[in-house]
């Protein structure tokens, strides 16, 4: 097989594998945890590894659909409160210092939320609002998660960025607002 080949059948087969990744989500539940954003006081994100690249970049769309917004070790973020939302993305459900940050941001009285590709698992089970994103996860354990040709935990990382754009286009539309009033909120002074 040539160069070319292999590349054209690598795209296949991970655009195959995100497909079914979108077929297989939950909509209801998307929604739901699509509420939870749009109805919290302030939004506060944490992740780690490339799950937590893809976390940072939602932290920063939903700065620009106008909610107050934080990733989490930033050092300008102030300390939650009941009526904020804490956001954590814990692919495998076994993330233990995520496990912490869960305990601290209930102890605040904020709603957590839990991004997850293992819902079973004893982490994201504490979760006031749970997203079940079904696509392979690094040391995942659920059974019903879309299989992955690729290593680790590509097929997931990689969704949650295309979930996340979407997540934020239909918060958008939830919320009525355009994409000039997002874009009012970019930085200006690059």
């Amino acid at each position: 097989m040539t160069f070319a080949e292999r590349y054209k059948d690598y795209v296949k087969t991970v655009l195959a594998e995100h497909e079914a990744v979108f077929s297989a989500q939950e909509t209801g539940e998307l929604e739901s945890f699509l509420h939870a954003i749009m109805e919290a006081e302030r939004v506060f994100v944490v992740g780690a590894g490339r799950e937590g690249i893809a976390a940072r970049s939602f932290t920063m769309r939903i700065m620009h659909l106008g909610k107050e917004t934080y990733w989490l070790w930033d050092d300008t973020t102030p300390g939650m409160k009941a009526g904020d939302l804490f956001l954590a993305v814990d692919g495998s459900g076994k993330i233990g210092h995520i496990d912490y940050l869960v305990e601290q941001a209930l102890r605040t009285g904020a709603k957590v939320g839990i991004i997850t590709g293992a819902p079973g698992e004893p982490i994201p089970q504490k979760a006031d609002h749970l997203l079940f994103v079904p696509a392979a996860v690094y040391k995942g354990t659920d059974p019903r998660v879309v299989k992955s040709a690729q290593p680790m935990g590509n097929l997931f990382e990689q969704h949650l960025f295309l979930l996340f754009d979407i997540m934020v286009m239909l918060l958008r539309e939830e919320m009525g607002l355009s994409y000039e009033q997002m874009e009012s909120r970019h930085r200006n002074i690059e």
